[in-house]
């Protein structure tokens, strides 16, 4: 379908099907948003066309108003998601309508006085010290004898604890992209932000590990410099890690049953249970705000206030 234009002076209109691959096209490129963002974001944004078109009879971009939008999370609301399910996507409009905005596609934004529901005071689930302690133990005793994938998975448990890096970081990994000897790795977090993250010597011998024993056995021409890679010598992707982290932890009756996002939710509690600043947390785990890292902070006094009703006599 071609690009028409319309009377209201020079703005170009297109299909919404248009729209979303030229902002597919945009976030890809000029924005450098991660493949599970982008995907996030098209899949939010095709059932707001989808709401449109078919609740409201809108297949115009330039029709839509405040009230669709409030229609549209209110559907949500009503078929049962989650407040930071609905939080999210109203995030996504709010992105996709700015940028048709900006780029002519509509003359005015109706999502500037759009606000999504307060998200819920939601403290994620993490390890105990002595469960995550646990875990690790059980990654080495598996990968005793030496199969490649028990080695991958071992040092890949132990970096993604020692770092508190996200498991997309992780699996975009590179070989280069490690000083072993100075024990750090260079990351590529969102937004195209590049940090380095220090990590200890139990990732670091997990890794040598993999580096001498387990990648040689699956290593092929087309692994390129993938740091982590699946048995068939393709760069290992994060649904593996996933349920390599579920399968340990199923050994562990008493923990939470995390992915590997609650290995870094446990980094990052455990470092400022120990001690470590909130902004050096911030700029470990690559987040923009600092209102994002405080969320630890709650979980640490969450679990304090725990033992002091436990210990405390008159509590």
């Amino acid at each position: 379908m071609r690009r028409r234009r319309v009377c209201d002076g020079d703005r170009v209109t297109e299909s919404p099907a248009q729209t979303l691959l030229a902002f597919e096209r945009h976030l890809r490129s000029e924005r450098g948003r991660s493949e599970h963002t982008t995907r996030a974001y098209l899949g939010d944004l095709r059932g707001l066309v989808d709401f449109l078109r078919v609740e409201c009879g809108i297949d115009d971009l330039a029709e839509v108003g405040l009230r669709e939008l409030r229609g549209w999370l209110a559907a949500q609301a009503d078929a049962g998601a989650a407040r930071s399910t609905i939080a999210r996507r109203s995030a996504a409009a709010r992105t996709f309508l700015g940028w048709a905005t900006r780029t002519g596609r509509i003359a005015q934004d109706p999502s500037l006085r759009l606000v999504a529901p307060k998200r819920a005071d939601h403290l994620p689930e993490v390890l105990r010290q002595g469960d995550a302690t646990a875990l690790m133990d059980l990654a080495a005793v598996a990968s005793d004898d030496q199969d490649p994938i028990r080695l991958r998975d071992r040092a890949a448990l132990e970096l993604l604890y020692a770092s508190g890096i996200r498991v997309g970081e992780l699996t975009a990994l590179d070989v280069d992209d490690l000083d072993l000897a100075g024990g750090v790795v260079r990351v590529m977090g969102k937004g195209g932000k590049e940090r380095t993250v220090p990590f200890g010597a139990p990732a670091r011998e997990a890794v040598e590990a993999w580096l001498t024993l387990g990648r040689p056995q699956v290593v092929v021409a087309a692994s390129g410099p993938a740091l982590f890679l699946g048995r068939r010598g393709r760069r290992a992707d994060a649904r593996q890690i996933r349920s390599a982290v579920h399968e340990l932890l199923a050994h562990l009756p008493d923990a939470p049953d995390l992915g590997p996002h609650g290995l870094r939710h446990s980094a990052a509690t455990h470092l400022l249970e120990g001690g470590a600043d909130l902004r050096l947390v911030q700029e470990l785990l690559g987040h923009a705000s600092l209102a994002t890292t405080q969320i630890y902070t709650h979980v640490s006094v969450d679990r304090l206030k725990a033992s002091y009703r436990q210990a405390h006599p008159r509590a």
